[in-house]
């Protein structure tokens, strides 16, 4: 009944905060309660789900303000999630649920958990010398979204990153296309539409920038975000490939943040994470859990002049009115 924190290993801030995203979701735990449970003893050691829904109950069940995480680690280090190591956050959110993904032995647990995290994205490709389309449909897990312009111009708000991800891009010069009608390299138009959004939507702010020297450094700079997120008023109607019916999903309200503090190659990660059943937000910070304010939250936007403090990395937002 209450916000229980997870113990440090050793650079296992990132797993915690991960980790209390997915069990403060309460449609990825109904989903992790119906896993089949492995029959031997080396299965269920080597078994993700399994483990991740035995540290959800010890969690739940014990009388400690703090557990330890060791079974589940030791179980994905053995499917070559490596210990004692920084991760990315958006990285290892990807592993997580691919390993989730593969080992739930019931297709129907592994559609629902694919309904309520996967993106649909359709890639589109217009010559501009014909009428000649090319048309893909794909899924992604998060929306990666830039924090800079092609010119290296901050972008402003998170809504400019969102337009900025769907905005159509000419393909001229080096970057033509083969076109099959045409029967030459062509210049082309190449756009993203939406197709469809997922009850619980990942956006994933690139500020890790990787300059040519193989450096990387962190964008610190500030970036608002909301709690309410409407994708009909943030996108125009050529930006989205969907019937009213999607459409009409597709308001938002923040449920998580994943933030980031110091630096590229010395850094931290917690969450903040908004309770779906007492409507309150909590700062969980490995075995540290607080109850934070809105504020609070706010302070992840981030300062251009203070790289060491937190700054927002996975924004995680759930649909108002599902289906």
């Amino acid at each position: 009944t209450e916000a229980i924190g997870l113990y440090n290993l050793g650079q296992s801030c990132c797993l915690n905060s991960l980790l209390q995203v997915f069990f403060m979701n309460i449609h990825f735990t109904g989903i992790l309660r119906r896993i089949t449970v492995p029959l031997s003893p080396v299965q269920k050691r080597n078994d993700v789900p399994y483990q991740m829904l035995l540290l959800l109950e010890k969690m739940q069940c014990g009388k400690c303000k703090a557990v330890d995480p060791i079974d589940l680690a030791c179980c994905l280090s053995k499917h070559r999630v490596q210990l004692f190591v920084q991760h990315d956050a958006a990285q290892l959110f990807l592993t997580l649920w691919n390993l989730l993904k593969k080992q739930m032995k019931k297709p129907e647990l592994v559609e629902e958990l694919s309904d309520l995290y996967t993106i649909c994205i359709q890639e589109h490709l217009a010559c501009q010398k014909c009428s000649f389309e090319i048309k893909n449909n794909s899924t992604m897990l998060t929306l990666p979204l830039p924090v800079l312009d092609s010119n290296s111009h901050r972008l402003k708000t998170l809504e400019d990153c969102l337009q900025y991800f769907f905005r159509p891009e000419e393909l001229t010069g080096q970057n033509m296309c083969f076109c099959q009608q045409c029967g030459r390299k062509t210049p082309f138009l190449q756009s993203m539409k939406l197709v469809h959004l997922p009850q619980t939507l990942t956006l994933h702010l690139k500020r890790f920038c990787f300059e040519r020297s193989s450096h990387t450094h962190k964008l610190g700079h500030f970036l608002p975000f909301s709690q309410d997120l409407d994708f009909n008023a943030v996108l125009t109607e050529d930006q989205c490939q969907a019937d009213d019916k999607e459409k009409s999903t597709w308001q938002y309200e923040l449920f998580a943040v994943v933030a980031h503090s110091g630096s590229t190659s010395c850094g931290h990660y917690c969450a903040y994470i908004r309770s779906l059943t007492e409507c309150k937000w909590y700062c969980f910070n490995d075995s540290q859990v607080c109850q934070v304010s809105w504020d609070d939250v706010k302070c992840t936007y981030g300062r251009s002049n203070l790289y060491w403090r937190e700054t927002a990395y996975l924004l995680i937002y759930m649909k108002k009115h599902p289906h």
